[in-house]
């Protein structure tokens, strides 16, 4: 069972936590304890209603004066969780291709783990947002299998639900085949197959890999590719087989190989707290022995990290 960590609030009542809002904006000093209290225990439709209703009674924009008011990687997480989450996925993915630098991480991230639907409220949330095409800012912005990986990705075309074992063999036959070729056409059959084809088919695909080469999908990606190219593909598997399990790897590698990747551990955060936060936090205390709560905890701190911990959610047996 797939579960997050934010659930709707009982006696949800949108005028009074606006009030209390605004009384924490507002006051001399801004109230943080408060925001957090409100803004990490209602879930994302609730929020938007708070904002709606923070608007009638001030006549300001909520999300304005949370910027205004607060400062550093607390702002972050406190104005992402006022996006809908196709605007936030859109807000996340035009910064990593507008920034300075592309950042390739975020761009798996998100393209290797939504649904067809989710790309699809997610093009339409960046043309809105940034009066730009998603897939022409990924042509401009990325090169190479890993800009065309990217792009099919992005076009949401997946198949859904279908699966025929009859051509499972053979799909796994052009893999292994891709594999050894490394040829611009076999690379471009293995992204075409990864990003096409359905879940349930893929399973089947990866267990007619190992059967017919004797090494796992991922094991294979890693020995004959590099570089993002190679990240994407092994992320698609790593999503096919197990979205949780993928990003508390990428938790798990963000808190600990790059020194707290902030950005990476707030936007999974946020992402996915109602989807599978639950589910993630699970994995990562089975596969790494610490509690994801105990591990924020060690490398964050302030009122930043009881954000984080607040959309965590954890019990006492965490810390």
């Amino acid at each position: 069972q797939i579960q997050g960590t934010i659930f709707p609030a009982p006696n949800f009542n949108p005028i009074m936590d606006a009030q209390m809002l605004g009384g924490a904006l507002q006051g001399i000093s801004c109230e943080k304890d408060v925001l957090i209290d409100i803004l990490t225990q209602r879930c994302n439709s609730q929020r938007l209603m708070i904002a709606e209703a923070y608007r009638d009674m001030y006549g300001r924009d909520l999300v304005t004066d949370l910027k205004e008011n607060l400062s550093h990687h607390f702002k972050e997480v406190m104005v992402g969780l006022m996006y809908p989450p196709a605007s936030y996925d859109a807000h996340e993915l035009w910064h990593a291709l507008k920034g300075v630098d592309t950042e390739e991480k975020c761009l798996i991230d998100i393209l290797a783990s939504r649904s067809n639907m989710e790309i699809f409220q997610m093009k339409e949330a960046y043309l809105m947002q940034y009066n730009n095409d998603l897939q022409q800012d990924i042509d401009s912005e990325t090169s190479g299998h890993f800009r065309d990986t990217l792009m099919n990705l992005a076009q949401g075309a997946r198949m859904e639900g279908y699966a025929d074992p009859s051509t499972a063999a053979q799909d796994a036959m052009i893999l292994w085949e891709a594999c050894q070729q490394k040829t611009g056409e076999h690379k471009n059959m293995l992204q075409m197959i990864l990003c096409n084809k359905s879940y349930q088919q893929l399973w089947m695909v990866f267990q007619e890999f190992q059967n017919i080469s004797g090494q796992d999908i991922v094991d294979a990606i890693n020995e004959c590719y590099d570089g993002y190219f190679q990240e994407l593909l092994v992320a698609i598997v790593l999503c096919v087989r197990d979205k949780p399990s993928y990003f508390a790897y990428r938790l798990y590698n963000a808190i600990h190989d790059f020194g707290f990747h902030n950005k990476t551990v707030i936007r999974i955060l946020i992402a996915r707290s109602e989807i599978d936060l639950m589910n993630i936090r699970q994995r990562y205390k089975e596969r790494y022995g610490k509690s994801l709560f105990h591990d924020i905890k060690h490398f964050a701190s302030g009122h930043y990290e009881s954000a984080l911990l607040a959309i965590c959610a954890g019990d006492a047996e965490d810390y």
